[in-house]
């Protein structure tokens, strides 16, 4: 299957920037800071953590998120699936994760050049599904106890962040688990109550004011 690659342009030398949505992978303050705040604070990590602990996520991106959490959780054997429309070549993940010299982003950029999207990091089982989320997130067998919402902006992605996509997520979701998302939109905070989600609007990270975090009861 044919599928498109990120098409980007670089701001500061390192942090990509989707031209298809205008939108940065990461924040121009400081990504890992962001990553740490929202989807590690905001699904109560590593604290919840334990072994076979599930993480999954919407938008790989540049895999920072997913670095973020191997650093955060060391010797914790967990599985990480995430879900990516548009994936970045290696050399682009490579320049971008640069920037953050404190992770070791050498064993992920080494796979993914490889072609794998299924890999092992450490402890960690790695997934990356490469499609579009509304046809591959129904046919996932798995569930989740943390999910990270990390498509781009909903103003600029509203596919990635539809009511379906978000009922989805609800259905791949444990009991219990949770989600944190960098948005506070109103749409996006009504699918996921909508879908079971109990929704909390939070301090977000930077100069965001509110972001967003759940959990499945």
């Amino acid at each position: 299957m044919q599928h498109q690659s990120a098409d980007l342009e670089w701001r500061n030398g390192h942090i990509p920037v989707a031209r298809r949505f205008d939108d940065p992978y990461f924040s121009l303050a400081d990504g890992l800071a962001e990553t740490r705040h929202v989807f590690l604070g905001g699904n109560d990590l590593p604290a919840r953590a334990r072994p076979g602990f599930h993480i999954a996520e919407l938008g790989f991106g540049t895999g920072l998120n997913l670095l973020a959490s191997l650093a955060a959780l060391p010797d914790m054997p967990i599985r990480y699936t995430s879900f990516e429309g548009f994936p970045m070549s290696a050399p682009d993940m490579a320049r971008a994760l640069s920037a953050f010299p404190e992770l070791d982003a050498g064993a992920l950029v080494t796979a993914w050049a490889s072609g794998a999207r299924s890999f092992t990091l450490g402890q960690t089982q790695v997934e990356v599904i490469i499609g579009d989320v509304a046809t591959t997130l129904p046919a996932w067998a798995g569930r989740a106890d943390a999910w990270y919402l990390d498509g781009f902006s909903p103003a600029k992605n509203p596919e990635m962040w539809a009511p379906e996509v978000m009922a989805e997520v609800a259905r791949h979701t444990q009991a219990g688990g949770t989600f944190a998302t960098y948005t506070a939109a109103g749409a996006v905070r009504r699918a996921l109550a909508d879908a079971g989600f109990t929704v909390t609007r939070c301090p977000g990270f930077g100069r965001k004011r509110h972001m967003s975090k759940g959990v499945m009861p």
